[in-house]
């Protein structure tokens, strides 16, 4: 019954959110409260449960989201992220041009969240093809995978982040696993599956497309624009931070060292809300004060970025007010004894059910956060590393975007494409690096 429950749950949330056109955080709350009745919470508890799934997870997520949005706005705002995409451009040549998109765009995703990256780069992609005379879609299928596995493996973005927290994994951990099932899922999905796509939908790449939606674009001169240089030192810093970090932490771990005050600063300096912070402070100066933006302006960015990410931050909250419901609820645990004894990987159970979920609801946040509720009872009886189970969770949760997700809908009217080109490229691209995020994921776990 708990099972059946829950897929009561999804069906609903499907119908308020798709059919009575809801909005997505106040149908969360909506069928968290219905679930916890039908599951047979004590009615004392439900509010308790679903206030704490929403503190739980903000109060994790919340500093690092919001440095993190700060920091991608002063990079865009400044011209850093034009600067990176232009000079990269300029020095792969026109030969090598996918190549040039794929390092810009990973570099530029670590800073901007998804939706924030799309908007910028798209401009940059369609002028590069006007002025190369290339397809559209020829750039724009690598500039989006590199864009989707920042987005579903590489804190500090919301999936993998709020992820960790609730797996109670290392960040630093899932950072640098993150990379190392990033970089040639990157290149499979991106330049590799363009020659691919070609075949399937070649008329795709005729399409013109169409960014009138997104409004006049801030026009930079480049001479006026960050240093290349600080451009992308200013956008790698938190991930630099960490992974030294991390590194530290694995050597001491393997080569036995004790715990010492220099360790202690590093691993401080190394948690993910610390290096945000000192990431800030550092942008702050590196594309404003230094050169010579008021810091009136400077703050301006960051108000605008913050009032940005206030629905995405509810929303995350209410997905964290569901999963918590699964779990005091019982559903976690009686998932844990269904496959009590079974030989399957909690890696693959943690794909499987994200995967699952991401198909129903489209939203890949929701779908993680939902799989947490389920899986982290049946983590306390294995010793798998939590860093993959995470990076599994991402992988499961970016599965066959489809029309109940906005970013369907966004590559579609970007690029001009029809509902069979779009899934023929979008939804294929994304299927592409879920199946390979768990293939590396997999391989990644005979050796950690």
């Amino acid at each position: 019954m708990p099972l059946v429950i829950v897929g009561i749950g999804i069906v609903a949330l499907l119908v308020l959110i798709m059919g009575l056109k809801l909005n997505t955080f106040v149908s969360l709350i909506i069928v968290s409260f219905g679930v916890a009745l039908l599951l047979g919470m004590p009615l004392d508890q439900i509010v308790k449960t679903i206030e704490a799934g929403i503190g739980g997870t903000l109060g994790h997520l919340a500093l690092i989201f919001g440095l993190g949005a700060m920091l991608g706005k002063l990079i865009a705002d400044a011209g850093g992220a034009q600067r990176i995409a232009m000079t990269l451009v300029a020095r792969f040549g026109e030969k090598n041009i996918q190549w040039a998109v794929v390092v810009a765009s990973f570099i530029i995703g670590i800073a901007l969240f998804f939706e924030v990256g799309l908007v910028l780069l798209i401009p940059i992609v369609f002028a590069i093809s006007r002025q190369l005379r290339v397809s559209i879609l020829y750039l724009g299928i690598p500039m989006v995978a590199a864009l989707s596995v920042t987005h579903g493996f590489l804190p500090p973005h919301p999936g993998p982040t709020v992820i960790a927290g609730e797996y109670k994994a290392n960040i630093g951990e899932v950072l640098l696993y993150g990379f190392i099932v990033a970089v040639p899922t990157v290149i499979i999905a991106g330049p590799i599956f363009t020659k691919i796509a070609k075949r399937l939908v070649p008329e795709s790449f005729t399409r013109t497309g169409n960014i009138a939606s997104l409004g006049e674009q801030k026009e930079f001169d480049l001479d006026e624009t960050p240093g290349f240089g600080i451009s992308v030192f200013t956008a790698m810093l938190p991930v630099l931070l960490m992974s030294v970090a991390t590194i530290f932490t694995l050597l001491q771990e393997t080569l036995g060292w004790g715990e010492n005050s220099v360790i202690s600063a590093i691993e401080f300096i190394g948690n993910a809300s610390t290096a945000m912070l000192i990431s800030l402070l550092v942008a702050v100066y590196t594309m404003g004060i230094a050169r010579q933006i008021p810091m009136q302006t400077v703050m301006e960015s960051c108000t605008t970025a913050i009032a940005q990410i206030g629905m995405m931050l509810l929303i995350i909250g209410g997905g964290g007010a569901f999963k918590q419901v699964l779990i005091d609820g019982g559903v976690g645990k009686y998932v844990a004894h269904l496959f009590d004894g079974s030989a399957l990987s909690p890696i693959l159970l943690a794909w499987l059910i994200a995967a699952i979920l991401r198909i129903s609801l489209g939203s890949a946040t929701v779908a993680a956060l939902s799989t947490a509720g389920l899986v982290i009872p049946l983590l306390e009886q294995s010793d798998v590393n939590l860093a993959l189970v995470v990076l599994a969770t991402g992988a499961g949760s970016l599965i066959a975007s489809h029309v109940n997700d906005a970013g369907f809908w966004m590559f579609k009217e970007y690029f001009g494409l029809s509902l069979k080109e779009t899934f023929a490229t979008w939804t294929v691209l994304e299927t592409i690096i879920s199946v390979c995020g768990l293939g590396f994921v997999l391989l990644l776990s005979l050796v950690v």
